[in-house]
Order: structure tokens, then sequence, then C-alpha cells
């Protein structure tokens, strides 16, 4: 496979490669990118970026991405993959609902609620890094 480069120069201190597949989240003037490989392992990731507490879940298909503000009624929710779960289920600590990959209450006290969804951008690390320099990565 031969090597594509990049269209901007590459700095030795960057956390990433420049064509690192990274999830970009910008929220209250605060900007963080997810390097996809590691939310791929690790879904769900529970974060708070620009005081929003945001949960970001991969679907099962290992492409697809989400990401929730996890408030719900002024009450933040913590929220954990449903162990061997299929299709893909996350519990919250808090009321023992199960949510699944749309944000959705489907059992439990919350059943029938909504988690907000978030924009999110999937991109290469050196283009994320154009837009939003004063990043954070995660």
């Amino acid at each position: 496979m031969k090597k594509v480069r990049t269209v901007t120069p590459v700095d030795k201190s960057d956390p990433f490669p420049p064509r690192t597949v990274v999830v970009g989240v910008s929220l209250n003037d605060r900007a963080k990118a997810y390097p996809f490989p590691r939310l791929r392992e690790q879904s769900p990731v529970v974060d708070t970026l620009g005081g929003v507490p945001i949960v970001l879940v991969v679907g099962e298909d290992g492409k697809s991405i989400r990401v929730f503000d996890r408030t719900l009624d002024g009450r933040r929710l913590e929220l954990l993959a449903k162990a061997g779960a299929r299709p893909l289920r996350l519990i919250d600590a808090e009321t023992g609902s199960e949510w699944d990959f749309s944000g959705r209450a489907v059992s439990g006290p919350l059943a029938g609620r909504q988690l907000t969804k978030l924009k999110a951008l999937k991109e290469y690390w050196f283009d994320w890094k154009i837009y939003q320099p004063a990043t954070a990565v995660y």
C-alpha cells in the first residue's frame, strides 16, 4: 500500500500520526479529539467536555459512533456497557435502565426517555487539528 502524504506539516509533538481517525467533539468553546481505535476498545467512554457530561458509544458494527449528553432531568447518568448484550445495550448506574444505540431507554424506570444526541465528526487527526488547534486529546 502506497503512503499518501498529508497536506499539513507533521509535528513531532503530535499525540497521533496524521491519519489516525479521531472523533472530534466541540462544546461550549472546548474541543476534544478521541482516537477511534481507543474508543473501539473502551466503548462506552464517559467524559465531561465544556462542562457537559457526555458519553461516546461505538456501534456493534465497529464503525458507527454516537455521542450523547448524559444528563437527564438534571441528573448525570453513569452509563456502562451491558456485558454480552446483543444488540448493544448500556445500563445507567443510577436506575438500572437499559439504553440502546440511539440513546433511548428501552427498559427500566426511564423507559421511553431519550438522551440528547450531540454533534461529532469522525475524521483524520491532521484535519481535526487544523480546525480545532486548541483541541484537548482523550
